[in-house]
């Protein structure tokens, strides 16, 4: 079964008490027939945002500066250092490297179709993809700038006065930080990862899956970890405990970080996180907020036990591990831009 508990603050969370359904002998047909009312394929084209509507000129404007390490105060550190769109939109580390060579608290999420997440960061603490994208800029431990330096040095680069213009036609003063914000919003929301076999196997395309990944998938439906992880993103709609049922080791769940208590104060939110997305997840390691699991494999089977409360099997963990391996997508070709260079009064780096 599954028990619905509300945490104080309104947000609904599941928590998962299972009966086993994994002796239930389904058909082809019944597990595509299932999975086609929990998943929902990545559609072809980017989604248009309701409050930030998209133009060529404020999607081109918005990758220049996801591209631009002048966003930082050292100007080494761009979006792209932490979220790389040629490493499956992360950077393949434990925790980001930032400002100072610092290290960060927890594993950078992929920037990968998180367009389609219900709120941003591993605790949901950003609404949208504009609010993410100024806190990195703010963090002392990733990019060190603040909006007024930021706004500065964008004002002093005259190439990028035309292309703030054009992205805001309407704007007096077009170069400000929520402008900032509101470019990458819209550039990062293109990009996404449709065409995965997986996506061809929710069309009707039963021959996308071969039969270990077609097991994998069931075993994924039965043993209960699409409750958490569904809809188009397989995840990143819910928060939930981590170690509902045991609670992990120190070293994959630090004991420090309490998760999305943080943003809540409330105290059934410890431990709390969202639900990461598992699309193109076989090439986003490492797992887990605290980044110390490099297996995808390892990962499963933690969260067997820690959310389910079973053992897998070798077998059942190669064969969800297989179906997992179906999400991966086509990639975004992204061409790095040209940017616009300094001026005389451009704000030089700041290295500490």
């Amino acid at each position: 079964m599954i028990r619905r508990t509300l945490i104080p603050g309104g947000i609904a969370v599941t928590t998962v008490m299972f009966c086993l359904l994994s002796t239930v002998a389904w058909g082809k047909d019944d597990v595509m027939a299932q999975a086609q009312k929990l998943f929902k394929p990545i559609p072809a084209e980017a989604p248009q945002l309701t409050k930030n509507l998209a133009t060529p000129a404020k999607v081109e404007l918005g990758k220049m500066l996801f591209f631009d390490p002048r966003l930082s105060s050292s100007q080494i550190i761009s979006c792209n250092t932490c979220h790389n769109v040629g490493l499956g939109g992360t950077d393949l580390l434990e925790t980001s490297i930032g400002h100072g060579w610092q290290k960060g608290p927890r594993n950078s999420p992929t920037v990968l179709n998180a367009v389609f997440n219900i709120a941003q960061f591993w605790d949901g603490r950003a609404a949208d993809l504009a609010s993410q994208a100024k806190g990195p800029v703010q963090a002392s431990v990733e990019m060190n700038n603040n909006p007024q330096n930021l706004v500065a040095t964008l004002k002093s680069i005259p190439g990028y006065r035309s292309f703030f213009e054009k992205a805001f036609p309407g704007d007096k003063d077009p170069i400000t930080f929520d402008n900032v914000a509101l470019a990458i919003e819209v550039f990062e929301a293109t990009l996404i990862t449709p065409d995965s076999s997986f996506d061809a196997y929710l069309k009707g395309k039963s021959t996308a899956l071969n039969a270990i990944e077609v097991e994998g998938l069931a075993l994924f439906m039965n043993k209960g970890c699409a409750a958490c992880h569904n809809g188009v993103n397989l995840g990143g709609q819910g928060y939930y405990p981590f170690g509902v049922v045991v609670a992990p080791g120190e070293e994959v769940r630090p004991a420090n970080d309490v998760g999305r208590f943080k943003v809540t104060n409330t105290s059934a939110d410890q431990y709390v996180f969202r639900a990461p997305p598992l699309r193109n997840v076989a090439i986003t390691m490492p797992y887990f907020h605290s980044g110390k699991v490099w297996m995808l494999k390892d990962a499963v089977k933690i969260m067997g036990s820690a959310q389910l409360g079973i053992s897998l099997t070798d077998a059942e963990d190669d064969k969800i591990t297989a179906f997992l391996g179906t999400l991966t997508g086509r990639q975004p070709q992204v061409h790095h831009p040209i940017l616009p260079p300094n001026s005389d009064t451009t704000p030089r780096p700041i290295s500490n």
